[in-house]
């Protein structure tokens, strides 16, 4: 449920047991993440120690999560103003690993973001306008949240930590203001952390990130991107060209797509610019953070 300072909070029926990590586990990479299935042995002191952790349906190294159901993207049209990259680079992420993702567009009083809504609307992505001030949305975002384990991200001051507290008040989340001067938030999330609301949603909280904490995220095989954008799967058949990058090829069917206005041209250029990062990685390195 928790995962702090080398420490591992694992439910067990009603209780919540501290444990350790076997030596073992961080030997082999295996350390446990949050929403990990685990089994442990209780010691005399009343805490425990993880032995194994099972198989997982996928895993994210940031956010370090584990087995999630869905993956909800805060952004912002208000400050801090969420560029379209930051979405696109997790939603690829999230894709990739076969999760769900919600788009949640907050901070609505301020800024309702009709732009930034339509292109992930365009995309065939689920989206949600909310106001953790007003209430706006809310009740729609729980419908969307119940009975799912689902990891909030998004870049610091967007209002993952207030929109969690207007969802569920009872969670007190620490929150902070946001930077003026550089339009960003503290963070106020130090750690991963799963809640569970009384509607039966589990909810885990990250720290937030910026721009440049991206370029640790989880890396993929160039020839794959293509894949993790599902507003590209009707046209990359088109192509005409085996091994295209879709990126300046001409007569490539999805670039075709684009020029027609069927794809949203911050799509593809966060796209190119992905696939330019990916290219630019060894062979090894991948396999690596994979």
């Amino acid at each position: 449920m928790k995962a702090l300072s080398g420490f591992y909070y694992v439910e067990a029926g009603e209780a919540l047991v501290t444990c350790r990590a076997r030596g073992k586990l961080r030997h082999t990479g295996e350390s446990p993440l949050v929403g990990d299935r685990v089994s442990y042995t209780l010691t005399g002191t009343g805490e425990g120690v993880v032995d194994a952790v099972f198989p997982r349906r996928n895993r994210f190294s940031r956010p370090p999560v584990a087995n999630i159901d869905q993956m909800v993207i805060v952004a912002s049209g208000a400050v801090p103003v969420t560029d379209p990259f930051l979405i696109d680079r997790m939603t690829a992420i999230a894709v990739s690993a076969g999760a769900e993702v919600l788009i949640c567009v907050n901070k609505a009083d301020e800024n309702r973001a009709e732009a930034l809504m339509d292109i992930y609307k365009r995309a065939g992505f689920r989206t949600a306008l909310t106001s953790a001030v007003t209430g706006e949305g809310l009740e729609g975002l729980k419908h969307e949240l119940r009975g799912k384990f689902s990891v909030f991200t998004g870049n610091s001051g967007v209002g993952k930590s207030s929109l969690l507290n207007a969802i569920c008040p009872a969670l007190a989340i620490p929150t902070g203001e946001v930077s003026q001067k550089l339009g960003r938030g503290r963070h106020t999330t130090r750690h991963v952390e799963i809640f569970k609301t009384p509607d039966g949603a589990m909810i885990a909280d990250t720290p937030g990130f910026a721009a440049f904490d991206l370029e640790s995220m989880e890396l993929t095989d160039p020839k794959k991107l293509q894949y993790a954008f599902p507003d590209f799967a009707p046209y990359i058949d088109a192509c005409r060209f085996v091994g295209c990058s879709h990126t300046k090829e001409r007569g490539c069917g999805l670039l075709e797509a684009l020029q027609e206005g069927k794809i949203c041209p911050t799509r593809h250029k966060s796209y190119t610019r992905l696939y330019e990062q990916l290219k630019s990685v060894n062979a090894w390195e991948r396999k690596e953070q994979n």
